[in-house]
């Protein structure tokens, strides 16, 4: 593993992935402006869903949702900040909001050159390069790219991090082949009736979980209301500071804080990765930029506001200092064990256990979707149920398994979508900003688009 760890750190996740995925994110918010049409994006999500798809709009937003709002937003930004200082909460935060232009235009040629099967609807990077740009090869490499990642960042990071807190925070009583053969069981029920199934338990799931994690969080932050200002001004002194530190990117903590930054919060809103997407392309929509700005909300949901929380809470109570020794969801823990007790039973943990349990939950059956259109793209409908069992199957392995190996393969398996998806935004961006302007800039969002492909 230590070759994988090698690879992300100087190849997969150095200055050059940086470089694509960020100045991606810059230049199509220049190019597009969709940050200024997001709160019109949150409103669409409840609109009229009597057109041509699988899943209602929101019930296609609340899958992409579940499969990233999960660890990411708990034990990624804990890692972060553990990893690349405070001023890693800053990049991260960063690549969210720029990150919102490019989850739109991902998702809007995902949803321009999807094609109806027998079984519905089939969209994603996959079809985007096979049909908008002639190159079959690359939607296989993608497909393939993502089938792998699923199994990373889909089931055994999700399950491993639960595992851990769980029987951490039971002291032990909660072992962790318990969880796992508890995720396992749960996860096969719903992952058998496919995206549907999936949008339903998600429609009902999302906000609960969302609502109780952020509230949660501005209660932490509310009890250390005094040092919050002084920990904001941290977070961004030290997202620029060009002080030497130990083993970090050519020594300099900012570009540390980056590293670790971007990649966590890629990992957490997906925005360049071309997984989201795929579930876009079911949704029930006139045309692909109403479900693409519908999707670009989720970039603005996960990152922008529950990454910020997680990662404020663990700054402004000093939770991530190597003296500690905390590391993954432990650092998160930490933090709100520091929560008030009611009737002497410190709560705060077993709320984190809830959210935890939850995110990772929704996580794990939202890239079943995603994992699973890619292999019926590359395989056929046939192909499905046996990539389903191998896929519950591996969620009780990640629940037993190694932190450090599982993440480090994630973040991996994360590099090797990005690089063919932003490709093909790249590519197609003439289209992208033709589509944009016909129906965003016109105000005719509710037009039907009636060339398909």
């Amino acid at each position: 593993m230590n070759i994988v760890a090698w690879l992300n750190d100087n190849i997969l996740w150095g200055i050059p992935m940086l470089t694509l995925l960020f100045g991606t994110h810059i230049f199509l918010t220049f190019r597009l402006g969709i940050q200024k049409y997001i709160f019109k994006g949150i409103k669409l999500t409840f609109s009229e869903d009597s057109h041509p798809g699988d899943v209602s709009p929101w019930g296609a937003l609340s899958t992409a949702l579940g499969a990233t709002i999960g660890t990411g937003n708990i034990v990624g930004v804990a890692t972060a900040i553990s990893l690349g200082g405070p001023g890693a909460l800053f990049w991260c935060w960063l690549t969210g909001v720029f990150g919102i232009a490019t989850k739109y235009a991902e998702s809007l040629i995902a949803v321009k050159y999807r094609v109806k099967t027998k079984e519905g609807m089939v969209g994603g990077a996959m079809t985007a390069l096979e049909y908008g740009l002639g190159c079959k090869w690359g939607g296989v490499l993608f497909a393939i790219f993502c089938a792998l990642a699923s199994f990373g960042i889909g089931s055994t990071i999700q399950a491993n991090s639960i595992s851990a807190l769980l029987s951490e925070v039971s002291g032990g009583a909660m072992p962790l082949w318990a969880t796992g053969l508890l995720l396992t069981v749960l996860s096969m029920m719903v992952i058998v009736g496919g995206v549907k199934s999936v949008s339903n338990v998600c429609m009902w799931l999302i906000p609960v979980m969302t609502i109780a994690y952020v509230g949660s969080c501005l209660l932490l932050l509310a009890l250390g209301a005094k040092t919050l200002p002084a920990s904001i001004v941290l977070v961004v002194r030290e997202a620029f500071s060009t002080k030497a530190v130990a083993g970090g990117v050519c020594g300099s903590a900012l570009l540390t804080a980056m590293r670790w930054g971007v990649a966590r919060g890629l990992f957490s809103n997906e925005s360049g990765m071309g997984s989201a997407p795929i579930v876009a392309a079911a949704g029930k929509t006139p045309n692909a930029v109403k479900q693409a700005l519908i999707s670009s909300t989720g970039t603005f949901w996960d990152t922008v506001v529950c990454c910020l929380m997680t990662g404020l809470v663990i700054v402004n109570c000093g939770a991530y200092g190597s003296a500690l020794g905390l590391k993954g969801a432990s650092i998160t823990n930490y933090a709100f064990s520091r929560m008030p007790q009611i009737m002497g039973f410190n709560i705060g943990p077993w709320i984190l256990a809830f959210g935890l349990f939850t995110f990772a939950f929704s996580t794990i059956l939202g890239w079943s979707c995603y994992g699973g259109v890619c292999v019926k793209y590359l395989g056929g409908e046939k192909s499905l149920k046996f990539y389903r069992v191998i896929y519950c199957l591996s969620v009780y392995a990640g629940a037993t398994a190694g932190l450090d190996a599982v993440w480090a393969m994630g973040d991996a398996l994360n590099a090797l979508m990005v690089i063919p998806n932003l490709i093909c935004v790249l590519m197609l961006t003439s289209v992208i900003v033709k589509e944009t302007k016909k129906y965003l800039h016109s105000g005719d969002i509710e037009a039907a688009d009636t060339e398909g492909i």
